[in-house]
């Protein structure tokens, strides 16, 4: 090694950060493809760039360039390489198709492209906030962000959410089987109500949230899905006023709020005596270390960028950011006044699940 030659440290965070800037801009290139239904339309079968302009309604050499640079991501297969540009054959594996294109399938993970481009269009006003110590609005970040992260948890709120994570605490389902009430505290887009009320055909089921596009969005998607699912814009105080429900669920929504100890201490009011509290957050580690694994960096990563601000939107706030251990849902709890929670052993993904009785 020469003097000029940089420690090898530096060089591995060099690579990394360039890396880092390929897979931003491939990510940005998911949004297109999603936004403009590109990914659909190869899912019905491999397109030329002429096809794909056509069936698209995209301008053609925008076409072409597009499925080049999916190609060479690696994201499509391109048939023969050495045909004339815009008569190049794309394929969509048809085991990658439910990636980008099936809402309900567990592997339907391309939403985080939205979520990423609605984080990047705000920016600016993310970085002025830590100048000023004030917050972001959850709807500054706009309806790439708002639809994204419905669609991100969309699946396992479809699949996992009443058999896997109702089914882990004792008794539950066999109550909600039976007729209950249910309100989702924090339902955002409506997936989890709709995934509650399809399943559970005798509970009663309710959503709530403080944003307008979020319960605007959650009532249409009632709707397309067949269901009924009462949607209320308001907060946890209005919900206790029509309690007592048998279960509340926080599906990843108390990490994001200002005041997380008295809305669950809200909740707790509008629970029936022998009702739970079913929380959903982030699965992390249960104490700091750094550096940390792909998961940690992550859940960091939003946070920065977007749930930390959101929750200093509201002040006073206790902006706990999106990286919420275990230890701190037990402490909001006991301030809210439950007599108990426990965290669940229970596989939930990126979740981890905590169950609150008064």
């Amino acid at each position: 090694m020469t003097t000029t030659d940089p420690p090898a440290p530096s060089a591995a965070l060099e690579d990394r950060l360039i890396s880092a800037a390929t897979a931003a801009l491939e990510i940005f290139s998911v949004h297109i493809g999603r936004s403009l239904g590109l990914y659909r339309a190869l899912a019905a079968g491999p397109q030329n760039p002429v096809e794909l302009a056509e069936e698209a309604g995209i301008h053609l050499r925008y076409a072409r360039e597009w499925l080049e640079q999916q190609a060479v991501a690696g994201f499509l297969t391109v048939e023969d390489t050495a045909a004339a540009p815009e008569r190049r054959v794309y394929r969509l594996d048809p085991h990658d198709a439910a990636i980008f294109v099936d809402g309900e399938d567990p592997r339907h993970v391309s939403p985080l492209a939205d979520i990423v481009v609605g984080v990047g269009q705000t920016l600016d006003q993310v970085t002025e906030a830590y100048r000023t110590g004030n917050g972001v609005s959850f709807a500054d970040y706009g309806p790439h962000l708002m639809n994204g992260q419905g669609a991100i948890n969309r699946p396992a709120f479809t699949h996992d959410l009443v058999p896997s994570w109702i089914g882990a605490v004792d008794g539950l389902a066999d109550r909600l089987s039976s007729g209950a009430a249910v309100a989702d505290l924090g339902c955002g887009v409506g997936w989890a109500a709709i995934a509650m009320a399809r399943q559970l055909p005798d509970a009663s089921v309710s959503g709530w949230d403080m944003d307008p596009a979020s319960i605007a969005a959650a009532r249409l998607n009632a709707v397309e899905a067949g269901v009924e699912v009462r949607f209320e814009l308001g907060d946890a105080a209005a919900m206790g006023r029509e309690g007592p429900f048998d279960l509340i669920t926080v599906l990843e929504a108390l990490h994001d709020m200002s005041n997380p100890a008295e809305v669950l201490r809200a909740a707790k009011e509008a629970l029936a005596d022998d009702g739970v509290v079913l929380v959903a957050d982030e699965k992390v580690a249960d104490e700091f270390t750094a550096p940390g694994d792909e998961l940690e960096r992550m859940m960091y990563g939003w946070s920065i960028t977007h749930c930390l601000p959101a929750a200093m939107s509201e002040q006073p706030s206790a902006a706990i950011g999106t990286v919420i251990r275990a230890s701190v849902v037990h402490e909001l709890a006991r301030s809210a006044g439950f007599g108990s929670s426990e965290t669940l052993e229970a596989d939930a993904g990126f979740f981890q699940l905590h169950v609150l009785r008064k």
